[in-house]
């Protein structure tokens, strides 16, 4: 099983190896896939770098925003808030484009000017949304990597190759995730490998990435949101026609992509579906999906039908065969220049006969139920004109059955900002965000927002708030000092948003509900900065105030447990391209 291949540096045995006959194996020259021709010296110096990126647990970090400025292809700047309409790749179809705002993920580097296509696509601002692109910003395509230099390899415009590897510290004091108050100073691993073929051989392509997820030091019992070892998340063919929805007005193509196997992908705004790339390990799932139109044409949609993936420490992750996921979202972007808009309807269906694990990988106990939640929303976001303002709403609705209630909850999220005509390009926003939670623990009725598979960072810094059972207020400022250098600050007021509902984060509830409402505040500060091309860095900070209701029910768990939350992390992200 592919588990075992993995050895840690400490154990790693180095074995001669015949390059003459590694070099022949690599010309394939028999083959028109592979026409690469390397000396014996490259080669050798090729695969002692691959070895040290991949092997590494240690040279890892989290993703950073890319954050030199995109250049028209006169070289000018393009003003973060002037009408972002005019950006996109000259990549695959596929691929999403550069984002006008800062807010990416990975290290960056410095890039020649592209010449700019037409597009409908405009890049949203709001905070901590960026969606992961498809493929993943760490990953090139080879022949404009420095690969390109390598004899044979400056033709190869059909394969997309990335390596990422991240190291993250932590230094949690009473974290009230756990029960007890302490200070947890854990080490965080992840490592990734990308490979893609397109072009070649269309409409057939393939895609594949594997991912390393470890956890040392740490003081509380590893889980599957902290370690997942040596898995392949994506791996998937497809069936890619370029034009076969046609043109758009601005000469886009609108192409139809029909994928199945394993895939890890985000939408809308990621609380709902998202890879969560900020955590350690990422959410799946295997089954079919279809893409229509791409990110610069005037609408785009995507249909999928999917077993989640069940992931396990150790062995071989699962489909999990007891739940389907369906779903449909589009982007229509052409009929307005201030407003995009995302429909979008999610169906969870779970078979409670069949279920065998939990959501953490072990086996089930509990939860041994039907489910069928319904999931509809409208999603809508604009930048107006040149004055800076930008905006971005979301209502969605459920209703169905789950653990024998009937499911009727809703939530929505309002944010708006304004981006300074300033060279540090200061941005201040305001965000109100609201799950409703359950108001009866004994009727056969329940409100509790189920937040499928997004993730929680937008929501808290802490990890501590997930979309269930919430009301969220946020006041927050970014502003970028250098060309290289960003930071952004805010301030979050945390209630529930029913009293006699849990707050999910901690798993704490008074299903009385005379422990009040008042989770706590929540003040983070943030610095992303890349050392070089190929190296970035986060330095964060949050600190956490508890209210009455964390108070009041945590100690009673952990009598005399503290009241303040201190959380740091660094991130180090080191990538190959």
């Amino acid at each position: 099983m592919i588990k075992t291949f993995y050895c840690t540096l400490g154990k790693m045995k180095i074995k001669a190896i015949s390059f003459k006959k590694v070099t022949k194996l690599i010309e394939c020259r028999d083959s028109d896939l592979f026409k690469i021709k390397m000396s014996e010296s490259s080669l050798r110096a090729g695969i002692l770098a691959s070895s040290f990126l991949v092997a590494s647990p240690y040279s890892a970090a989290q993703e950073i925003t890319q954050l030199k400025p995109q250049k028209e292809k006169s070289g000018q700047e393009i003003s973060t808030i002037e009408q972002p309409r005019i950006i996109a790749q000259t990549d695959t179809s596929l691929q999403v484009k550069k984002a006008t705002t800062t807010e990416t993920s990975e290290v960056k580097s410095p890039a020649k000017a592209l010449a700019q296509t037409p597009s409908y696509y405009v890049q949203f601002r709001s905070s901590g949304l960026t969606i992961q692109t498809e493929p993943p910003r760490y990953v090139k395509q080879a022949n404009k990597t420095w690969l390109k230099d390598i004899d044979g390899w400056e033709n190869v415009n059909w394969l997309d190759i990335g390596v990422l590897a991240r190291l993250r510290y932590e230094s949690r004091e009473n974290d009230f995730r756990r029960k007890t108050d302490t200070v947890d100073e854990p080490f965080s691993s992840r490592t990734r490998l990308y490979a893609a073929v397109k072009n070649k051989f269309d409409p057939l392509r393939a895609t594949f990435e594997f991912q390393d997820s470890r956890r040392f030091n740490s003081g509380y019992v590893l889980t599957n949101l902290e370690v997942n070892k040596t898995e392949f998340i994506q791996g998937y063919g497809e069936l890619y026609f370029k034009d076969a929805l046609g043109v758009d007005d601005l000469g886009n193509d609108r192409p139809l992509s029909l994928r199945a196997g394993r895939m890890a992908f985000e939408l809308t705004d990621k609380r709902l579906v998202a890879r969560n790339e900020f955590r350690n390990t990422t959410n799946n799932f295997q089954g079919y999906r279809a893409v229509l139109g791409q990110k610069n044409s005037d609408w785009q949609g995507t249909v999928f039908a999917f077993n989640p993936i069940v992931r396990f420490m150790e062995q071989a992750d699962k489909a999990n065969e007891a739940q389907w996921f369906y779903g449909a979202m589009f982007d229509v972007r052409k009929w307005s220049n201030v407003a995009t808009l995302q429909p979008y309807y999610y169906l969870l269906q779970q078979d409670g006969s069949k279920v065998k694990y939990a959501s953490t990988g072990a086996l089930a106990a509990a939860d041994k139920t039907n489910r069928n939640i319904n999931t509809g929303g409208l999603r809508a976001y604009g930048i107006v004109g040149n004055t800076g303002i930008d905006w971005d709403l979301n209502y969605v609705k459920q209703w169905g059955t789950g653990n024998g209630q009937d499911h009727d909850a809703y939530g929505y999220n309002m944010e708006s900002g304004y981006t300074f005509n300033h060279a540090w390009k200061p941005r201040v926003m305001a965000n109100l965000g609201y799950a409703s939670g359950d108001k009866n623990p004994n009727n056969k009725k329940s409100q509790r927002f189920e937040r499928l598979f997004g993730f929680a960072r937008p929501w808290s810094h802490t990890d501590y708030i997930q979309m269930e059972n919430i009301r969220a207020t946020k006041i927050r400022g970014e502003f970028n000092p250098t060309a290289t250098l960003k930071i952004d600050f805010g301030s979050s007021w945390y209630k529930l948003a029913s009293a006699t509902d849990r707050w999910a984060g901690a798993n704490l509830r008074d299903t009385t509900g005379k422990s009040g409402k008042d989770i706590g505040q929540e003040i983070d500060v943030r610095a992303q900065f890349p050392v070089n091309k190929y190296l970035g860095m986060v330095i964060g900070y949050s600190y956490f105030m508890a209210g009455d209701f964390a108070k009041a029910t945590s100690q009673k768990v952990t009598p005399g447990r503290g009241a303040d939350s201190h959380l740091v992390w660094i991130d180090a992200t080191v990538v190959a391209f």
